[in-house]
């Protein structure tokens, strides 16, 4: 995990672009708040794969949000059974749940459903969010932070080549 976590450093540091990097994001966050072992997870990942994401990032949130995901579980079981049990969609999810591509995505399943739902709706903000904070910190923080003295000792220390090796 220490690996990753470099390799996101450096990806932010690099010429990664921000869009990779935002996108990674974005792909970790629907896979990190819903139940690992989902049909739309396996998804997420083959897209994670073939896109053009920083996979290293990709990873890292992933962890990030898996641990969210513990924390809003109660509550994406709450808003799941309201949603299921809503008088006004019986028919809806009636007529969902005959069909066999939904019955493999188990979105009767009251955490699956909300926490897939939370995280599609929080995909796009997320996602410019990250790329927004990328481009500030690029144009802002990282020559400001080069610059300082603390940061010129690091990047002649032994632990930095070994950053920089990472990759």
């Amino acid at each position: 995990m220490l690996t990753q976590l470099l390799k996101f450093f450096k990806a932010l540091n690099s010429d990664a672009g921000p869009w990779q990097l935002s996108f990674a994001l974005g792909l970790a966050l629907i896979i990190g708040l819903t139940p690992l072992w989902s049909v739309h997870n396996l998804v997420i990942i083959l897209l994670a794969c073939i896109l053009r994401v920083h996979f290293g990032t990709f990873l890292v949130f992933w962890v990030v949000f898996t641990g969210f995901s513990y924390l809003l579980d109660p509550v994406f079981d709450a808003w799941g059974y309201a949603w299921l049990t809503n008088p006004g969609l019986t028919a809806t999810w009636t007529a969902l749940y005959q069909s066999d591509a939904w019955q493999i995505m188990k979105f009767n399943h009251t955490i699956t459903l909300a926490s897939f739902v939370v995280s599609v709706l929080l995909f796009v903000p997320m996602v410019l969010i990250m790329r927004y904070g990328v481009v500030q910190y690029r144009a802002r923080l990282m020559p400001w932070a080069n610059r300082l003295k603390l940061v010129q000792i690091v990047k002649a220390s032994k632990v930095y080549s070994l950053y920089e090796r990472v990759g």
